[in-house]
């Protein structure tokens, strides 16, 4: 089977951090071209991928010869009409999350996407870590017993932000940016959709650069999350349950950390440092994560999934109908935010789930 010709679409911070990296690196890909309006983000991307044409825009791009798929990395407001537009000249899509900034932008992406009846997958990679895999895996277990509840939280330090990421209008906000990701991810830890959601929203250097979730799941779960622009690196899920508590922390896991309602507070903690150790000293998932492109193996392992679907023209999962599901939950926190109301998602998106 030959190799995929793929075009990368927007050459910013992911894109130079990790889709260049990883395009360069997979099997059967073939990085054949870049756009990128700003010539020095395009002058280091061609330098990364010197065979690789190079353009100003996704217009030009799409009209290379023999390409078969793209990955969208553009700031969030572009996303909807460069994905639109890819679908219509018949190319598989790996789009960076969000979908689009708007349910009306998303509906048309999916009716493009269903149209066209190639790969369309969003870029929640966080699916494809080990971790969550683990997490999803002991619940389908029931090893945690009856479920009470869970929480996360997800927060980056404050760093200067490019324009269009200061305000909603532009695509910017905690929501889209951080939120969007953990919204999905409980939906695939859990196995169930967001039925409702309260929400608050703060703006201390940004529009909208900090919120609190209460999330109600299908089944009635409460989950708890803050995300935040302003504090601290930080990517953590805990779930509660009669028979214990789950734990996982993206940045340093290496594995889920299950305690018991019966262990003792000094012994969890005692095995706790030890396991630090032993996988400090065995365990080859940190040299993966030291070397994978931005010291995340999620994002190589979600995009070889796209490359292997799209070249199998089969389904890729998590799909563009996830990332509308993601937004959705988004755009009734923000509802919920500006009326101080509980929002049901399903009523708030008219038919939020389109088929």
């Amino acid at each position: 089977m030959a190799a995929l010709n793929v075009g990368l679409i927007g050459c910013g911070g992911i894109a130079r951090q990790v889709h260049i990296e990883v395009l360069t690196r997979l099997p059967n890909v073939e990085l054949v071209a870049l756009a990128e309006p700003d010539p020095q983000r395009r002058d280091w991307a061609s330098r990364r991928a010197p065979t690789s044409l190079a353009f100003t825009g996704y217009e030009e791009l799409l009209q290379v010869p023999n390409l078969d798929a793209v990955v969208i990395c553009l700031p969030n407001a572009l996303h909807a009409e460069a994905t639109v537009a890819a679908l219509q000249r018949g190319k598989h899509v790996y789009l960076e999350k969000p979908l689009a900034t708007s349910l009306d932008e998303a509906r048309c992406v999916l009716a493009a996407w269903r149209r066209a009846g190639v790969v369309g997958m969003i870029g929640f990679n966080f699916r494809s870590s080990w971790l969550y895999q683990t997490a999803r895996r002991h619940l389908q277990a029931n090893t945690l017993g009856e479920l009470v509840g869970a929480r996360s939280i997800f927060s980056t330090p404050a760093r200067p932000l490019p324009a269009w990421k200061q305000t909603r209008r532009s695509g910017g906000g905690v929501l889209l940016d951080l939120a969007s990701h953990h919204v999905d991810l409980v939906s695939y830890v859990f196995g169930q959709d967001v039925r409702a959601v309260f929400a608050s929203l703060r703006s201390q250097r940004s529009e909208g650069d900090s919120a609190v979730l209460q999330l109600w799941l299908a089944d009635g779960l409460p989950v708890q999350s803050l995300y935040s622009l302003n504090a601290v690196d930080e990517d953590r899920i805990e779930i509660y349950g009669l028979a214990g508590k789950l734990a996982v922390s993206r940045y340093p896991s290496l594995g889920v950390e299950i305690t018991r309602p019966t262990d003792n507070f000094r012994l969890v903690h005692v095995k706790r440092l030890w396991r630090g150790v032993q996988s400090l000293r065995h365990s080859p998932r940190w040299l993966s994560k030291l070397r994978a492109p931005g010291h995340e193996p999620s994002y190589g392992t979600a995009l070889a999934r796209f490359v292997a679907a799209a070249r199998a023209r089969q389904p890729a999962s998590p799909d563009f109908e996830d990332g509308y599901r993601s937004l959705a939950v988004v755009e009734a926190a923000e509802e919920s935010a500006r009326t101080g109301r509980i929002v049901s998602v399903a009523d708030f998106a008219d038919a939020a789930y389109p088929r």
